[in-house]
């Protein structure tokens, strides 16, 4: 009888390691192809990024900052009015689309996560992130642009005002779901009111997923073309006024990129090159001040 269990056991013992071994083998090459597939992602960033510089480099000076955009056939000249331009109706998108996006995502999901309202606004937004951007343009050209009888600086950042607002208020939800519920019950343990809660507690330890959805935010709307077509348009000069065309980084890569003009088409590359700089000392600048300590 213990011949029996011993042979069972031994048995039992063998089907398990070959089992084991079995699985091993499999998580190895599952690891390999997702490891393989992680690096074939890297292939098209990394050519982005490459022609970026080989083409971008040559024409980097401090002049491309501090001149205007020079005329068909001329050399020399830079972007500096357009990379104002930029910065200004980014900010402008910013203040118009943060509070909004904020305040709303702490009403769905602090005050009633549960309501229709809620329901609707998630839905809403959820709709905005996939419309062309196009379509965001022509809308700020009806309400602004004619309104207005021009084109305009705040017509492009109330464009970019609205591509922005989805993608701020759905990750500033995400960065309050993730705070911890103990968080807000031991609040109220305290006495702490609703408001004293999502102030003090609930708000600052969501601020560094909320920058990062901020950050998301300026990478789209400095990237965008065709709303700026519609709204700000473009100019030559510096801008004078928030009401009058204005440049932007975009708007020139695209202007430049399509000429036949050998020096337009290498100062595109350094626009580009300056954009892609840009946009990701914001989200570094963005991770290290507001990382969690």
């Amino acid at each position: 009888m213990s011949d029996t269990t011993a042979e069972r056991t031994d048995f039992l013992a063998r089907a398990t390691a070959s089992g084991s071994g079995k699985r091993s083998f499999g998580n190895k090459i599952l690891s390999i192809v997702c490891v393989g597939l992680a690096f074939l992602t890297l292939i098209p960033l990394c050519s982005i990024i490459f022609l970026v510089l080989k083409n971008g480099l040559p024409l980097l000076s401090l002049s491309v900052f501090t001149d205007l955009p020079p005329a068909p056939g001329l050399t020399g000249g830079g972007f500096g009015n357009a990379l104002i331009g930029t910065l200004l109706m980014v900010g402008l998108a910013l203040v118009l689309a943060t509070p909004f996006g904020i305040l709303s995502a702490i009403y769905v999901n602090e005050y009633a996560p549960a309501s229709e309202l809620a329901k609707t606004v998630r839905f809403v937004a959820k709709l905005l992130t996939g419309i062309p951007s196009i379509i965001a343009g022509v809308f700020a050209y009806a309400v602004v642009v004619l309104a207005t009888g021009g084109f305009s600086a705040w017509a492009g950042g109330f464009a970019l005002a609205i591509l922005v607002l989805p993608t701020i208020l759905l990750t500033a939800e995400q960065a309050l779901m993730g705070v911890p519920k103990s968080f807000r019950e031991a609040s109220y343990g305290l006495g702490a009111t609703n408001f004293q809660t999502i102030w003090r507690i609930v708000l600052p330890d969501a601020l560094p997923a909320m920058m990062t959805g901020v950050m998301l935010a300026v990478a789209r709307a400095a990237g965008e073309t065709a709303p700026l077509l519609f709204t700000a348009l473009f100019s030559q000069y510096w801008i004078q006024s928030l009401k009058e065309p204005t440049a932007s980084l975009s708007v020139l890569i695209y202007n430049f990129s399509t000429t036949f003009d050998d020096h337009q088409k290498q100062m595109a590359w350094t626009a580009s090159l300056v954009l892609v700089v840009l946009v990701t000392l914001a989200n570094i600048s963005a991770q290290v001040v507001f990382r969690k300590r």
